[in-house]
C-alpha cells in the first residue's frame, strides 16, 4: 500500500533512529506525512516497523538506534471489509 507514496523499495538513509528515519521519508516523500505517524508523532497503531526483524515496540521504540548495516521494514496493514 505504501507504494503509491514512496516508490522506491528499497532506500538509503543518513538517519541516527528510526525518528529519524521516517522524517528523512516524510521529508521525501510528503505524501507519507501522517501516513504512518499521526499528528502526535506517534507511529499509527496499524503500522509496524521491524529493525533487523524485530519490532520497534520491543526495542526502544522511536528512539531505537540504527547502524549502518540495519535492515528497517515497514508494514502498513490493509483493513477493510
Amino acid at each position: 500500500m505504501l507504494k503509491e507514496f514512496a516508490p522506491k523499495l528499497k532506500l538509503s538513509t543518513e538517519a541516527a533512529t528510526v525518528e529519524g528515519l521516517l522524517d528523512d521519508l516524510e521529508s521525501r516523500y510528503p505524501r507519507l506525512r501522517f501516513r504512518l505517524r499521526d499528528e502526535t508523532g506517534r507511529v499509527r497503531p496499524f503500522v509496524r516497523v521491524f529493525v533487523n526483524g524485530e519490532e520497534i515496540g520491543d526495542l526502544a521504540g522511536l528512539a531505537t538506534p540504527l547502524g549502518a548495516s540495519d535492515s528497517i521494514d515497514i508494514l502498513h496493514s490493509i483493513q477493510g471489509g
